[in-house]
């Protein structure tokens, strides 16, 4: 075999191998998710939106609630008995309020139990979806966001702070349409979480509720923490099952060539006399 040969092989295998470990990662989640649907006797559905690898080039691609999402999420629910809970996992910057209000009036409209489990986080239409759920399940550091409309990268609230301040012939015609459209999202959106919220809380507390997340109460990238999105009145849990987060261990990021964090991914258990003999403080800072 010559050197040409042996380069050819090395190329061959190369190519393939994020070929082959996207494959055998794909067939760990979908035993791990049977694993979950027996023991819950549910049906489970994911909504991952961690940066994935492109299958043959390993290129990562972030990606966010789109309309794909919502058709597969609504065919997902469909497929399932009307008496079969529904277990849906978010892990999810947001995306398009028109596929994740999709998805979240089918949850509600899900005659069984539907449970949202929240390892990490679920901004903005993440946490729309979270809202159409019988129970919010979190861990104690996972975070929901705000759900006030954005027009590209500027907040729709924030676009109609432009209108108290300045003099009407002081601003241009794009802006006054811009304004416009941003007042129409901001009330469609207040609306739809009302209708989310409807038969879970009172009334006047969901139009308060509704209003304080879709009106540009907090930026948008707001963290809300388990216990304020409790005193809010939302159905919060932060009992999250070990499998959920061994589910979600099975979506990592792209490899890069140091990571940012390291440990050794192995539980560790005290030794029930305070720090061990040897370990120093250590110190931190931001």
């Amino acid at each position: 075999m010559s050197m040409l040969d042996l380069f050819w092989i090395f190329f061959i295998i190369s190519a393939l191998q994020p070929v082959l470990q996207q494959r055998l990662l794909e067939a760990m989640r979908t035993r791990k998710i049977a694993q979950i649907e027996k023991e819950r006797g549910s049906r489970v559905i994911l909504l991952v939106h961690r940066q994935e690898t492109m299958r043959l080039l390993g290129f990562p691609v972030m990606r966010y609630i789109d309309v794909n999402d919502s058709e597969a999420v609504l065919r997902a629910i469909q497929m399932t008995d009307r008496d079969v809970p529904l277990d849906l996992v978010l892990h999810t910057p947001g995306g398009l309020v028109l596929a994740a209000l999709q998805i979240a009036r089918a949850i509600k409209a899900h005659p069984a139990k539907c449970t949202v489990f929240v390892p990490h986080y679920a901004m903005s239409g993440g946490t729309l979806i979270a809202l159409a759920a019988d129970e919010i399940v979190m861990c104690e550091h996972s975070v929901l966001g705000p759900v006030d409309p954005q027009l590209g990268q500027l907040p729709a609230a924030s676009v109609l702070k432009v209108l108290e301040r300045k003099r009407p012939e002081d601003i241009d015609d794009q802006t006054m349409i811009l304004a416009d459209v941003a007042e129409k999202a901001m009330r469609q959106l207040r609306e739809a979480v009302e209708e989310l919220l409807s038969g879970r809380l009172p009334a006047e507390r969901a139009r308060e509720v509704a209003a304080l997340l879709s009106q540009g109460t907090w930026t948008h990238d707001y963290p809300i923490t388990p216990k304020q999105a409790r005193d809010l009145g939302l159905p919060i849990s932060t009992a999250m099952p070990d499998s959920v987060l061994e589910l979600m261990s099975l979506y990592p990021q792209p490899v890069r060539a140091q990571a940012g964090v390291e440990f050794i991914p192995v539980p560790r258990q005290g030794s029930g006399q305070g720090r061990p003999a040897g370990a120093r403080a250590q110190s931190s800072a931001l």
